[in-house]
């Protein structure tokens, strides 16, 4: 067993250091830093990439309406931009005020107590992962509408890409950024390429763009929708539209990976993220609206006169083919970039989920492994714990996109008000002992900035559950209050632990010292081992020493009895009857009933066993004493002590290189 251990160890270490590289001490961590350049890709992707599909959803839900609905699509663009110029206005101030990397979850706990704070976290952490999986399920679609064999097994494709961006990000977070900064930045010159090159052939050459869906007939799945269900559905269509401002907390959350200055480098990024999202987003949606582009939910039933078995290209897609109508390259560059940013929409995720799960596992409300660093100091345990996470999404709905997509943006809404009411909370705290008047019109600007912000959010929270409560946001919002409730009872665990251990530092002068050390040597045979064993159970001093064996045999326990009173053993040599031949039962009787008898001795057993050289050979030794050693560890006074013999066997592991231990890099023992 211990070959097998340390074999696994071995090409573990072996399979880390393919995929990952070369271990950085701690003291590299400042190299890690991102400069703004690479910064913006890194926690924009998200944002970024909801040009691909928000404008394409505002549209899908108005054509149930008819062609006549697709008129509010500008209007109602202008609504989710106005949003997003707020929330980012307000973000701002949160990037200036806590520039630690909480984000939301630090605003609302500090300002609006735990059980708020907590909320919030447990929103982020459903979202993140929702995001995750709603990116990479519509890259696989956007990818499988070109190539069908990625279609037909998207769900694998889609596995295969997260497991793929994981492994990135877990080379550190500078590495991670680089690699995305091209493709990212490859997106943003090709959309706005597309853009300025379709508008300038509309208003500056008087040629007209025409989509291929352009000369289709829209028709209405239910006639004319007048009245509240006209509201409805304009309200439904801005709840899908929103999903463009998925991502914009991702940079208040991600404070700490910026170089200095911090806080002013994160408020320049999240403005230039703002001005790219909000220009992206509407261009997108003028540029439809010129074109004619028609998108149906249903294509085979409301698209009259679409030829038969008519496969309804993308929004972007089909943008691109009509401004690019002359050079087909266009179009396959736009298609390419468009499905690379959503693969890489995920990293946003990747990136604020393990910051997010350390904040909270330092606060004792998730497991402290969330809060260390791995070999190449990002957080391999909260990227490790995401990836799984979107992959259960990703096969639990078989990748669909429109399914998935009813569970996202409550999550973030939800973190969007919470954080906004902090900030309120937060600038009038401050106002009430701040004199100094500069700073007083600084704070009250930037409360007013918040309060707008909490009003917004709030209304659109409103709007988002109550159009997509029924459609499935009911499974995002059941995932976090069973994450709220399992991070509650994680802390009670840390808390009541905590409570036990200091109670019992306190109580340290009234402890006991205990009066005698009773040794017990357990003996198989006369050999080596237990003469080892002997040996070091007197180098401790005991008061009391004795070596026992159980008897399972009476022939071989006979002549164990024999052969240890012609030693030159002086310790005496007990045994202890087993009707039932068992060994660890026997035993644990007999230290119980030493303890019991004498309650202020404690009992130190010495376990020889054998250090072996290869797998099998750990399952033909040491087995007694592993179950042994497992049973007196949960026996109060009572030392358990290994006596390791090396077998030749064991030579060979002596030759293997020394193998990393979990931390390592972490501690600095590692070049």
């Amino acid at each position: 067993m211990g070959l097998l251990l340390a074999l696994v160890s071995k090409l573990s270490t072996a399979a880390r250091r393919l995929v990952l590289g070369r271990p950085f001490r701690s003291d590299n961590l400042s190299h890690t830093l991102l400069p703004k350049r690479i910064a913006l890709p890194v926690f924009a992707s998200d944002a970024l990439s909801s040009v691909a599909y928000a404008p394409e959803e505002i549209f899908l839900v108005l054509s149930v309406a008819g062609l006549a609905a697709y008129s509010m699509a500008p209007w109602i663009g202008l609504a989710v931009a106005g949003v997003m110029f707020i929330v980012i206005a307000s973000y701002r101030q949160n990037v200036h005020a806590y520039p630690s990397g909480g984000g939301d979850y630090e605003v609302a706990n500090t300002n609006l107590g735990p059980t708020a704070g907590l909320t919030v976290a447990s929103a982020l952490l459903v979202d993140y992962v929702l995001t995750v999986a709603v990116s990479m399920s519509s890259a696989m679609s956007n990818i499988g509408s070109a190539v069908p064999f990625v279609n037909e097994h998207k769900v694998w494709f889609a596995v295969a890409a997260i497991l793929l961006l994981a492994s990135l990000n877990l080379r550190g977070v500078r590495e991670s950024g680089t690699a995305f900064a091209i493709p990212t930045y490859a997106f943003m010159i090709g959309m706005y390429t597309m853009l300025v090159w379709g508008f300038f052939q509309i208003y500056a050459l008087d040629e007209p763009l025409r989509a291929e869906s352009a000369e289709f007939e829209l028709t209405s799945e239910h006639g004319d929708i007048l009245g509240f269900a006209l509201v409805f559905l304009v309200a439904r269509a801005f709840s899908s539209g929103s999903a463009a401002l998925t991502g914009v907390e991702a940079i208040s959350n991600g404070v700490p990976a910026f170089r200095k200055p911090k806080s002013r480098n994160a408020a320049t990024t999240l403005l230039g993220l703002g001005i790219i999202a909000i220009t992206m987003f509407m261009g997108v949606i003028m540029l439809a609206q010129a074109t004619g582009v028609q998108i149906a939910e249903r294509p085979g039933e409301q698209l009259v006169g679409a030829p038969e078995n008519y496969e309804q290209k993308t929004l972007v897609a089909q943008l691109a083919d009509a401004v690019f109508h002359s050079s087909p390259i266009g179009l396959f560059l736009i298609a390419g970039v468009t499905a690379l940013i959503l693969v890489l929409a995920a990293n946003t995720a990747f990136n604020g989920f393990p910051v997010l799960g350390s904040i909270l596992a330092q606060d004792r409300f998730l497991p402290r492994q969330l809060h260390t660093r791995g070999d190449r100091l990002a957080f391999s345990n909260g990227i490790l714990f995401l990836a799984f996470g979107a992959i259960a999404f990703v096969v639990a709905f078989q990748a669909q996109v429109t399914a998935l997509i009813q569970l996202y943006i409550v999550g973030v809404f939800v973190s969007f008000t919470l954080s906004q009411m902090g900030m309120m909370r937060h600038w009038t705290r401050l106002l009430r002992t701040e004199t100094d008047a500069d700073a007083r019109g600084r704070m009250k600007r930037s409360r007013i900035i918040n309060t707008v912000g909490f009003i917004c959010t709030g209304t659109v929270l409103i709007i988002v559950v109550a159009t997509k409560f029924l459609a499935g946001a009911w499974i995002a919002i059941l995932a976090m209050g069973s994450l709220f409730a399992i991070m509650k009872l994680i802390h009670k665990h840390y808390a009541s632990v905590s409570r036990e251990l200091e109670l019992r530092a306190a109580e340290a002068e009234d402890i006991v010292l205990p009066s005698r050390n009773h040794a017990i040597v357990l003996v198989s045979n006369v050999h080596l081992p237990t003469l080892r064993a002997l040996a070091y159970a007197r180098a401790t001093r005991p008061d009391l020493i004795e070596a026992i064996t159980v008897s399972v045999d009476d022939a071989e326990t006979r002549a164990l009895v024999h052969k240890w009173e012609h030693s030159d053993i002086s310790v005496p040599l007990k045994v202890i009857a087993s009707p039932y031949r068992e060994i660890t039962r026997p035993v644990l009787e007999y230290v119980k009933r030493v303890s019991k008898d004498s309650p202020r001795t404690v009992v130190t057993v010495f376990i020889p066993e054998y250090v072996v050289g290869h797998w099998w050979e750990q399952l033909l030794h040491n087995q007694s004493a592993l179950r042994l050693k497992g049973r007196l560890l949960f026996e109060p006074n009572v030392m358990v002590t290994s006596v390791p013999w090396q077998l030749t066997s064991s030579e060979r592991l002596k030759k293997l290189e020394p193998q990393s231990a979990p931390g390592d890099a972490r501690r600095g023992f590692l070049d």
